[in-house]
């Protein structure tokens, strides 16, 4: 009986571990160019059961919560009028810099700081800065990510891309960075990924699916609650017995 409510217990974990994640995905709805959290189920250990542990007879242990990255997907593009606004069009990144890190964002919102560096939403580097006699209406930012002022080009955004995204690490604030099993960021190739100016990327989370998600694993956190209620029920029908 304890493996019982060992067992709901794990699927309570589990369960847990999706609601957070769908949470997460909920509050930022409305953040430019976030990505959706992906989270499935793997069974835990398997042991044989039954008189002489009879063969093809086992009880698991329950079940556990594996995050599977993010889901890629584009989210719509939305034209904002605004200089310093831009979209990846593509599955790419913008290479940006905080502190000492080398880091991707899909976060297009930026931003001009007092001494003219371009900066996102979070304040990460673009490695841009605009002298301070430029207007933002004058700044052009090409696909490529090139960017210009009435004078010549002021710098470039570097846009990359990386060999396998899901396996990159969330840093928070819309931040990821490379791992081994993501593979380093590369320049992205022409025509590869698209920088549009004057746009955002929304995020990627359905608003409808993300609920449903959320009630699901509500309804599935009650029943492994339920289980454990069951089990204790037997527990102390078990120990009157003995009695």
């Amino acid at each position: 009986m304890l493996e019982g409510m060992y067992s709901a217990a794990a699927g309570m974990a589990a369960q847990q571990q999706r609601i957070d994640a769908v949470s997460n995905d909920l509050a930022n709805v409305n953040t430019t160019g976030y990505k959706r959290v992906r989270v499935a189920f793997r069974d835990l250990l398997y042991t044989p059961t039954g008189p002489g542990a009879v063969r093809g007879v086992a009880s698991g242990a329950g079940a556990a919560a594996v995050q599977l990255g993010r889901g890629l997907a584009n989210g719509t593009v939305q034209d904002t009028g605004r200089p310093l606004d831009i979209a990846l069009d593509g599955t790419g990144f913008l290479e940006v810099r905080k502190g000492n890190q080398r880091l991707l964002t899909r976060d297009g919102s930026l931003q001009r700081t007092d001494d003219g560096r371009l900066v996102t939403s979070t304040g990460a580097f673009t490695g841009v800065t605009v002298p301070a006699n430029v207007q933002d209406a004058d700044i052009k930012i090409r696909p490529d990510g090139s960017v210009t002022g009435p004078n010549g080009v002021l710098g470039r955004l570097r846009v990359v891309t990386v060999r396998a995204p899901e396996g990159l690490e969330a840093r928070g604030d819309n931040l990821f960075a490379a791992t081994a099993a993501s593979g380093q960021p590369a320049a992205a190739r022409a025509g590869v990924v698209g920088v549009k100016q004057s746009a955002l990327e929304a995020s990627n989370v359905e608003l409808a699916t993300a609920m449903t998600d959320l009630i699901e694993a509500q309804r599935g956190y009650e029943m492994a609650s339920k289980a454990i209620n069951t089990q204790e029920r037997l527990l102390e029908i078990a120990n009157g017995l003995k009695r």
